[in-house]
């Protein structure tokens, strides 16, 4: 499974005396070495090693907030904004000091994000947004998901399938762009500066160059790997190569990227807006590329790509409104998750205890079983969301949890008859808050890119089902089921925390830590994405984006700063346990502090990526 993970998984066989496995096969960190082991120790990082591995080795200790947390929030009283890259989010702050809106700065950040974070991001992928309006006091959504291309078939589509699913790369994974009329939708309703001036940082560092960081630049050369290796299904390559990996050579860290047709490609849209794209030279380009390769993606599918707004739902949780984007995402889950854990008493429990964990990752089980069973395009199923969401149905699911032992079988509720990502938040002078998400699916996307454009086209459809009957099953010209999620919350109709959690099915449960973590047990927005988090994988899925059955419980996996107690708690009541993939998300979040004259806005950014979070 080609799922979003932040450090490369450690062998067993060279993980020496770091990794000890016990009789039933689970892995846990060992016991501190002994005098004799010492020799064994890691005493260099040497120039091009992905990782330096002491577990037992935690950071520094600090004098004030929680002792686990890399750094303190960014504050500021006049704006905020929180990226992957630390590039992206100087020219959000650059266009709120221009006297743009936050909607402005995360369209600029996101352009950006599309040169220097191409693993995450780009003008071939969806977008999705979450925006307080401050005028009207309220949060609004926008949606732009490209749905599939209209001559794809899904006879074809079966004829193209690996093992039941549709493949992960080529042409048959690539659904309509939708990114770009997001944008524009979002400045047509908010934008204050020229849409043009939005493009000027992205275009100039295109042109100038950036540095690979360490972290994109490790998953860049993971990705082109995966495209150029045998039989990948990718059917033309070349392209990506010229972009990404000039001369054939991927990106190291500290290299000196350009990609001078992303360039060229932007100063088109800014020049001819959203236009350029969907029904201008670029969509003539995309066309005849497509045509090229045997693909499908058309002009005709790109011309009727829309955005849409979008009406939030949304859940209270222990006093505070959660919100969550509906239409063809997972959204839901998050809400449904906390709606179950609402039960429980988690502070009572205490920060990262066993009984806590545990009933976190018994709701998402239950919660993702209905993910699996019901979650689609609403376009094209009816999806019982109100008795989904609602508490008297999260009563009877919590019901099902005990807290000595694990639940199953494991099944979604019975309906009343009548299913590599990069998230960034901004915010303004005015109170405006955007939480907005964007995404190629799968790492950098499907492996191709149109003639001179300088974008990955994303590897979305992947997520669609090929089962009869399923509410999420392929058509043609429908939205697939979606992973990617901004996350919002509020207080008594006050903006709180926009946020976000990245990294596939990963999502709501990071989602959930995050508030849990903030309103269950008080800690700050820089420590509540510090905090060591959970992650469980094999969940029942017939999407794509979850491993089939790992094993009737799944796989659990934990950072090592979860504590040894707790996670020895986890084992002795029979969760299996899968070794730490660094699959558990990036994070960045803005918390608005106070209202008025007052209002200080809080940054917080991720310390397991290349990202950064500032506030003025």
């Amino acid at each position: 499974m080609l799922r979003r993970t932040f450090l490369a998984t450690l062998p067993l066989a060279t993980a020496g005396s770091l990794v000890a496995a016990t009789n039933n096969g689970v892995y846990e960190p060992a016991l501190l070495p002994g005098e004799e082991e010492l020799s064994k120790l890691p005493k260099f990082q040497a120039p091009g090693e992905d990782r330096f591995i002491r577990p037992d080795v935690h950071a520094g200790d600090r004098p004030a907030g929680a002792s686990f947390s890399s750094r303190s929030p960014a504050l500021g009283c006049s704006g905020a904004a929180g990226t992957a890259h630390p590039l992206a989010t100087q020219a959000a702050i650059e266009m709120l000091k221009r006297g743009g809106s936050a909607v402005d700065a995360a369209i600029a950040a996101n352009a950006l994000l599309g040169f220097v974070e191409p693993t995450s991001s780009g003008l071939g992928g969806d977008c999705y947004a979450f925006v307080w309006d401050p005028k009207m006091g309220k949060l609004a959504g926008m949606a732009s998901s490209g749905r599939s291309p209209k001559s794809l078939s899904l006879a074809t589509v079966r004829s193209r399938a690996v093992n039941g699913a549709l493949p992960g790369l080529g042409a048959v994974s690539v659904s309509t762009p939708g990114a770009l009329d997001g944008w524009w939708t979002l400045h047509q309703r908010y934008g204050k500066l020229k849409w043009a001036e939005l493009f000027e940082p992205a275009i100039h560092y295109c042109e100038a160059g950036d540095p690979a960081p360490q972290i994109i630049g490790w998953y860049i050369k993971r990705n082109m790997a995966i495209f150029l290796r045998p039989h990948s299904g990718v059917e033309e390559t070349a392209n990506a190569v010229k972009t990404y990996s000039p001369g054939g050579i991927s990106p190291n860290e500290y290299d000196v990227r350009r990609n001078p047709d992303l360039a060229k490609t932007y100063r088109m849209i800014a020049a001819g807006g959203r236009d350029a794209f969907y029904d201008g030279p670029i969509a003539k380009t995309i066309d005849a590329y497509f045509k090229r390769i045997g693909g499908w993606l058309s002009a005709d599918d790109l011309r009727e790509h829309h955005a849409e707004w979008v009406e939030p739902l949304v859940t209270k949780y222990r006093g505070v409104d959660v919100y969550a984007m509906g239409a063809n995402t997972q959204g839901l889950a998050t809400l449904q998750m906390l709606n179950i854990i609402e039960q429980f008493d988690l502070r009572g429990y205490g920060f990262q205890s066993p009984e806590s964990l545990h009933v976190q990752i018994e709701a998402k089980r239950l919660a993702y079983e209905d993910r699996a069973r019901f979650y689609a395009d609403p376009h094209f199923s009816k999806i019982p969301i109100d008795w989904l969401k609602s508490k008297e149905y999260a009563k009877e699911r919590a019901k099902l949890i005990q807290l000595d032992r694990i639940l199953e079988p494991v099944y979604p509720g019975q309906a009343p008859s009548h299913g590599d990502t990069t998230y960034f938040s901004t915010a303004d002078k005015d109170g405006m808050m955007v939480s907005m998400i964007q995404s190629n699916f799968r790492g950098m996307g499907s492996g191709l890119v149109a003639d001179g454009l300088g974008f990955m086209f994303q590897d979305r459809g992947q997520l669609f089902s090929l089962q009869d009957g399923h509410p999420n099953i392929y058509a043609p010209g429908k939205r697939p089921f979606q992973t990617i999620i901004p996350g919002f919350a509020a207080k008594d109709g006050v903006p709180w925390l926009a946020f976000g959690v990245m990294g596939g099915d990963m999502q709501p449960q990071g989602q959930s830590q995050i508030i849990i973590n903030r309103v269950d047990y008080g800690i700050d927005v820089q420590a509540a994405g510090d905090s060591p988090r959970w992650h469980h994988e094999g969940s029942s899925q017939s999407m794509g984006e979850d491993p089939p059955h790992l094993a009737p419980r799944g796989i659990l996996r934990l950072e090592s700063g979860v504590p040894a107690a707790t996670r020895k708690a986890l084992v002795d009541m029979g969760w299996p346990m899968g070794e730490s993939d660094g699959g558990y998300g990036r994070y960045e979040c803005i918390e608005n502090r106070k209202q008025g004259n007052d209002r200080v806005y809080a940054a917080a950014s991720e310390m397991r990526a290349d990202g950064v979070a500032l506030a003025y």
